[in-house]
């Protein structure tokens, strides 16, 4: 990792959960690491905490609706002022709605396709232009997937959601064609997590609290420490390795 040190990444959906334990993990690693997400405040709390643990790099926290995707140009402009570009890309912000392909509301599944689908593309593109401009060609894209983007579970709460999981998926590996053909050595990788004890299913459940603990006490799940240390991997991998998937869950996981 330390020839990221110094060097900018930028992290989508920083305000807590897996964001936020790979927003501090890079600022660890001296990285400046501009956190964005729709809650500032939150990230501007993990920031003061990596000042007061003395980490070796820096949080800056930036406030971005990634369902628009104005907010996410302005954002990609700010970077470009303030710290000239972006290095590295953890599209890793993502979420779900409990609507079913029978009955689901088009209002949950289009927040689904701008948030999980459309803004990771335009934020790759924009990384990726961040790059090109610079001449940055030892580069990183890295999309926080789900193992959901590689079976379907029978949960109809979570069927749209996994859709927009495949189509991760296939756009990490379209993504790594593309590089490719453009003669770059920016590299496109994803990691799928399973089960991850976060803020996810008690936002799928509308903030239901027993009903996301009812989960997190009959499927053992991974940490958020736990998908940071992927992407650690992921980025710690030589230049010349591309890693295209990491499959990782708790290993009594059954599904």
């Amino acid at each position: 990792m330390e020839r990221w040190r110094g060097r900018v990444a930028l992290v989508t959906g920083a305000s807590a959960g897996i964001g936020a334990a790979i927003a501090k993990d890079l600022v660890r690693f001296g990285m400046t690491v501009v956190g964005c997400g729709r809650d500032v405040d939150k990230i501007k709390s993990i920031a003061a905490e990596c000042q007061r643990e003395g980490l070796g790099g820096l949080l800056v926290p930036m406030k971005c609706d990634l369902a628009r995707e104005e907010d996410i140009m302005s954002m990609f402009s700010a970077i470009k002022m303030q710290h000239k570009g972006v290095d590295v890309c953890i599209n890793n912000a993502g979420l779900a709605h409990p609507e079913p392909l029978l009955s689901g509301k088009s209002s949950g599944w289009r927040n689904m396709l701008d948030v999980n689908v459309l803004a990771l593309s335009i934020c790759s593109r924009e990384a990726y232009q961040s790059m090109k401009e610079r001449n940055v060609d030892d580069g990183h894209i890295i999309n926080i997937n789900s193992m959901a983007g590689h079976r379907v579970v029978p949960s109809s709460d979570v069927h749209f959601y996994s859709a927009t999981k495949f189509a991760v998926t296939a756009l990490t590996e379209a993504l790594r064609q593309e590089l490719l053909a453009a003669n770059t050595h920016i590299r496109a990788s994803c990691i799928s997590p399973g089960l991850v004890e976060t803020e996810f299913f008690h936002r799928l459940n509308d903030g239901d609290a027993e009903k996301a603990a009812a989960v997190y006490s009959t499927y053992k799940a991974l940490k958020a420490k736990d998908v940071a240390d992927a992407v650690t991997y992921v980025l710690s991998a030589p230049p010349h390795v591309q890693i295209g998937d990491v499959q990782i869950r708790h290993q009594e996981q059954w599904f």
